[in-house]
């Protein structure tokens, strides 16, 4: 009997064993190892751009020392991490990504995607590491304790990926995604990464950044939402709703993005069009704004997208957005104020000679415009219509430096100004020109050469010691090189150096500044594995 009994439960057990494999379908492991290598020059306070934390630590030195004021960083400023204190830097950055796909039936889905990003054992000042962003309370400034020490977060696992998919879901054409899950429209103009409260000062809060000193190589992109999308060949109706962030539960002061998209595909030309309108829907102000504690920032996004192949060798693309809503820039701002802002972005590319040389060459040309508003018009006293452009959660990025200016990196001529909503006058996603030349050459089937010279200029004319500057910003020159070893491991060579223009060598110098009017440089060497 008692043999018996152990039977049954053998049979028991691998029954069950049984049914609950048979709902897993097929799993997938898979994920990526990428190792950077970093030289930089002119990134640190003391040369033309610094990062928003090394400002801030360079304008409390200077606060220390007697001199300098509010965003103004100290003429011998050091980095936040421990030793660095010139103009140039070197370091090691290392992201690890392991990714789960399992198939549960024919219809349902899921995906995690787990991450660790660090610099190699760098250690920081404790208020800048990740432990002190947490709450960690010290002895030191503001809660924090100023003694530089190790990272001990350098090793913590993120989680980037992490949601469900349902097919026919309901109706057979529709498709739902519920979780944490990358959303990109189009080109990735107006949404494409979820980096808006990383590395950045809201309305004055101190928001630290993640322990990466090239954050905008962040592997962190996703966004928490729910997704809906309806395929009616050749039509597609995407809707989207995702919160970004949230203060707390009860009170309606977060950050949302709600969306749709609608995509067409043409017969002929291989042409495509879309149109789409998001919502972000942004409370942030109600949580800090002393003056006006009903304002807000919300910003309605309305575009149209398309491109074609007119002939073979030549593609035409095109997209207009405009945007309309409310504007806080700044939390002592007590009038409410209206926006219109536009932004278009056109370009091309020949591939004549594609065919007919070995190497393969391509061309392209593109022009950038982003709407401005006038610097006079202030944050804080400014009335009226505000005209400057929001990037919204833009993934699509154009070059390796001028992109990031405003948002990752300041400069010593126009320095990161805490408490308001667009915190750098020469900010690079609004007020502004661009116009790109590209190319690319395949010397062999495993190499490919690109590069690409961006030349820019602002719409309105900056701002600095109580004049206009001139309007031309500057002229970055970027190439790359990828080396596919084998159908797993690439290596890669980018370079950047972006030459400063009028608005940096005609803003003046401040005592505590630098002229700023030095060539900045970025040299990345990367290798990736992928499995």
């Amino acid at each position: 009997m008692k043999f018996l009994r152990v039977l049954s439960v053998i049979a028991l057990v691998a029954f069950m064993a049984t049914g609950v494999y048979a709902e897993t379908q097929n799993v997938k492991v898979s994920g990526d190892l990428a190792v950077r290598g970093f030289f930089r020059d002119g990134y640190q306070a003391n040369g033309s751009f610094a990062s928003q934390n090394e400002q801030s630590s360079a304008y409390w030195s200077s606060v220390a020392t007697g001199g300098g004021a509010a965003g103004v960083p100290a003429a011998d400023a050091a980095d936040t991490r421990i030793g660095v204190d010139r103009s140039n830097s070197q370091w090691f950055m290392s992201t690890t990504e392991l990714q789960i796909d399992a198939d549960l039936t024919d219809n349902v889905s899921t995906c995690i995607r787990l991450v660790n990003q660090r610099d190699w054992n760098v250690a920081r000042s404790d208020r800048y590491n990740r432990t002190a962003q947490l709450g960690t309370i010290g002895s030191g400034g503001f809660g924090h304790s100023t003694a530089y020490q190790t990272d001990d977060n350098e090793f913590a696992v993120d989680l980037e990926l992490a949601y469900l998919t349902l097919k026919n879901f309901i109706y057979s054409p529709l498709t739902v995604s519920i979780g944490r899950q990358n959303l990109w429209f189009g080109k990735g103009f107006i949404v494409g990464a979820n980096q808006r409260v990383r590395n950045a000062g809201n309305f004055g809060l101190t928001n630290g950044p993640s322990p990466l000193s090239a954050p905008e190589y962040t592997a962190l992109n996703a966004f928490d939402s729910v997704k809906a999308v309806l395929d009616f060949d050749p039509w597609t109706l995407t809707a989207v709703y995702s919160k970004i962030w949230g203060n707390s539960i009860q009170a309606d002061d977060g950050l949302d993005l709600w969306g749709a998209n609608v995509g067409y595909k043409f017969d002929a030309y291989k042409g495509e069009a879309e149109g789409y309108w998001f919502l972000k829907r942004d409370n942030q102000v109600k949580a800090w704004n002393w003056a006006n504690p009903n304002a807000n920032n919300s910003v309605s996004t309305l575009g149209l997208r398309g491109s074609f192949d007119p002939i073979d060798i030549i593609t035409l693309y095109g997209e207009f957005a405009g945007q309309f809503g409310s504007y806080a820039g700044n939390q002592l701002q007590s009038n409410n104020r209206s926006r219109l802002a536009g932004a278009l972005d056109v370009g091309g590319e020949l591939r004549y000679f594609t065919d007919k040389w070995a190497w393969k060459p391509k061309l392209g040309v593109e022009f950038i415009w982003y709407s401005g508003n006038d610097p006079e018009d202030t944050a804080i006293n400014g009335s009226g219509q505000y005209t400057g452009w929001d990037p919204m959660f833009r993934g699509k990025t154009d070059s390796l430096i001028r992109e990031f200016i405003g948002r990752y990196y300041f400069s010593s001529s126009y320095p990161y100004q805490g408490g308001r909503y667009y915190n750098s006058a020469d900010a690079s996603f609004t007020n502004q020109y661009q116009v790109i030349f590209s190319g690319s050459l395949q010397p062999m089937d495993s190499l490919k050469l690109t590069g690409n010279v961006n030349l820019f200029w602002n719409q309105y004319q900056y701002i600095t010691n109580f004049t206009r500057t001139h309007g031309y910003v500057g002229t970055e020159f970027d190439c790359g090189a990828t080396w596919d070893y084998t159908e797993d491991v690439s290596f890669n060579l980018a370079m950047g150096y972006f030459m400063p223009g009028d608005v940096y060598t005609h803003a003046g110098t401040h005592p505590y500044e630098n002229p700023g009017d030095s060539t900045a440089t970025d040299i990345v060497a990367s290798v990736k594995v992928s499995f």
